[in-house]
């Protein structure tokens, strides 16, 4: 059940709504906008100020796993030289940057409030 809120960015104790103003992490200026609580089971999703300081460093993992993955793509599915896989790995961390973001906040929540059947409300 946690996999479905991380990767959603979900409620991570009812999973009912997302915790975003806006589900699209492209939308720059509104990347970190986030509701107050849940609507549906009123989980406070900003527990303390600076909560979310702590996700950056799960960020700084997620995006390593990000340039693993573009580092076997590039060079071993595709032979890429290394001055391209530098690239490609580059390119993708600056691409995938709003995602990462997201996910390591999605990751960070979800330490810290666990999934309740009972908070789901019919």
């Amino acid at each position: 059940m946690k996999a479905y809120s991380i990767l959603t960015g979900s409620c991570p104790k009812c999973h009912s709504e997302s915790m975003y103003e806006h589900t699209n992490p492209y939308r720059l200026g509104h990347l970190f906008d986030m509701h107050e609580r849940c609507s549906h089971c009123n989980t406070k999703y900003k527990i303390e100020p600076s909560f979310f300081y702590g996700a950056m460093y799960v960020s700084y993992a997620v995006g390593i796993a990000f340039a693993v993955a573009a580092f076997v793509i590039a060079f071993l599915i595709f032979s890429a030289s290394l001055i391209n896989t530098f690239i490609a790995i580059v390119g993708t961390l600056i691409l995938f940057m709003p995602v990462i973001i997201r996910v390591s906040r999605n990751i960070w929540i979800n330490f810290f409030i666990h999934y309740d059947k009972k908070a789901v409300k019919a």
